[in-house]
């Protein structure tokens, strides 16, 4: 379950946030501290998260000890989900 997570994570970060549909998001990479997710765009993600997986986020976790990499936005979504 926490691959198909990951996988339409990636493909909503590198097509709609990115604009790049061929870019490849690994598990681990850094997006908010890398940079590759600003702001703006973390709260479109987080939107994604609630409509796409049914879960309900707060805004304090909208940060990147909590939204940093796939690896743990997917953790984060099957432990609301369960």
């Amino acid at each position: 379950m926490g691959d198909d997570i990951i996988r339409s994570l990636a493909g909503y970060i590198a097509t709609e946030i990115l604009k790049n549909p061929q870019r490849v998001i690994r598990p681990d990479e850094k997006l908010i501290s890398s940079g590759l997710i600003d702001s703006f765009h973390l709260v479109d993600l987080g939107l994604f998260v609630e409509e796409r997986f049914g879960v309900r986020l707060d805004d304090s976790e909208l940060n990147a000890d909590t939204f940093d990499t796939l690896e743990q936005l997917a953790a984060l979504v099957a432990a609301r989900r369960a």
